[in-house]
């Protein structure tokens, strides 16, 4: 006979939690899989796991108010007769009008115009709004082709390649039928509410050596001007940045599997990838191993949220950063004024990741006029220059207290870990010891 201990409470289990549970019931009642946007919500090792050391004696800080710490970045500068330089390091990555709507679109090309970087189109195609608002519009080239014109290409101030993605490596995009307005259906070539699922790999390369090709087509196309980005998921990072420099790149954008998406599997966004963490140091060594570090530059994205995220990514080796939740946060995404239509929608704000759906109150994430107006670009725009200045600052402030005159001079040799991962998949060591494990060999 069973006794109940009535001074015990029951107990969760810690591999069927809630989540899980309630996934499972979904699953059989529905026999679908369930799609979302945004990024992974399971706790993996960050940026928060390692620390600065600053200035004391050993190392002298800079004054802030009299000495001058440069952020300025210049991607580009391999090949392309027109490189592009940002007066921050940290940029805006490709969302598409489609999974945005216009006037989010709009707003963060205000935003990165105001603080002096670049923005990025996307997979469906370059608005007139977009280029127009955008001081520097990095054009993306993905396996759809949606929208990919000459005449766009040369509009472009950079051109990005797009391999893989950190939500998603291996995986295409979709769009359901409820975000395919007519604008989006005509610049896609797509029939108007048919959902969209696009192709998962380039129709004309199968490797290394065709995107060579490409890249020099590219090239050919634009008159050599423009820079050409190989973007990758955080995947095998040494391997895929080795063979991106191969094939001709300018630059190198790794993405990890913090990073966002309008829509894929929940599983893949949970299951599939890297940490960013852990892609930023092997896809550096494959710089340093080929001679390109600095000449190829490296931006990371997937997860930066702070000037310290900045600060730590290119004291890890990188050139620049790209945000994409983050400046949809700023913009106005998730946000607590509009809890009471979050609830009705069945979740909560901070939690909203049903961007497929195109119900975004916010107006963000749909192709909904009536809801698409509640977001002012302007204004909206605003808050995206305001906090990508803060984030500049912050990353200004970390980097004199290191005693460093540009952010570029931050240094594995300023960090410390606090976990025995982090210590690993950056390589620097854990905090109090000169030890990281594996230290010795890559």
């Amino acid at each position: 006979m069973s006794y109940h201990n009535p001074f015990t409470p029951p107990r969760r289990s810690a591999t069927f939690d809630d989540h899980t549970l309630a996934e499972i019931r979904r699953a059989a009642a529905t026999g679908i899989y369930d799609i979302r946007g945004a990024g992974t919500k399971r706790k993996v090792p960050h940026f928060d796991d390692l620390l600065f050391l600053g200035a004391s004696i050993s190392r002298y800080p800079l004054e802030g108010y009299r000495e001058k710490c440069d952020t300025t970045v210049t991607l580009g500068t391999r090949f392309a007769k027109k490189p592009i330089t940002l007066k921050t390091p940290i940029t805006i990555a490709g969302m598409s009008f489609g999974a945005l709507s216009g006037n989010a679109k709009e707003a963060l090309g205000r935003g990165a115009t105001i603080a002096g970087t670049s923005t990025t189109t996307g997979d469906g195609g370059m608005t007139d709004e977009e280029r127009g608002h955008s001081q520097t519009l990095v054009y993306q080239y993905l396996p759809s082709r949606y929208g990919m014109n000459p005449k766009d290409l040369r509009r472009a101030d950079a051109i990005e390649v797009v391999v893989g993605q950190g939500a998603k490596p291996g995986g295409g995009g979709m769009l359901l039928g409820q975000k395919i307005s007519d604008r989006v259906a005509n610049m896609r070539n797509l029939p108007k509410g048919i959902d969209q699922r696009s192709a998962c790999r380039h129709p004309d390369w199968t490797g290394p050596d065709d995107l060579e090709i490409k890249i020099l087509e590219l090239r050919e196309i634009t008159d050599w001007e423009k820079p050409i980005y190989i973007k990758v998921g955080g995947a095998r990072p040494y391997y895929d940045t080795a063979l991106a420099v191969k094939a001709g790149a300018d630059v190198v954008v790794l993405d990890g599997m913090q990073g966002g998406t309008a829509a894929t599997q929940d599983v893949f966004i949970e299951n599939v990838g890297m940490p960013t963490l852990a892609c930023i140091r092997p896809a550096v060594q494959a710089l340093q191993d080929l001679g390109m570090h600095r000449k190829v530059q490296l931006i990371v994205s997937g997860g930066i949220r702070s000037g310290a995220d900045v600060a730590k990514a290119l004291a890890l080796g990188a050139d620049a950063v790209a945000i994409g939740t983050a400046a949809l946060v700023a913009l106005g995404d998730n946000d607590p004024k509009w809890e009471d239509e979050y609830q009705k929608l069945g979740t909560t704000a901070g939690a909203y990741d049903d961007w497929h759906e195109g119900k975004d109150p916010a107006g963000i994430t749909t192709q909904d006029p009536e809801l698409a107006a509640r977001l002012d670009p302007v204004a909206a725009g605003r808050r995206l220059a305001n906090y990508l200045k803060v984030m500049t600052l912050e990353a200004q402030t970390i980097a004199r207290a290191c005693g460093k005159n540009h952010l570029h001079n931050l240094e594995p040799e300023d960090l410390v870990a606090l976990t025995m991962e982090a210590a690993a998949m950056a390589q620097v060591p854990l905090a109090g010891t000169s030890w990281f494990p594996g230290k010795g060999s890559f």
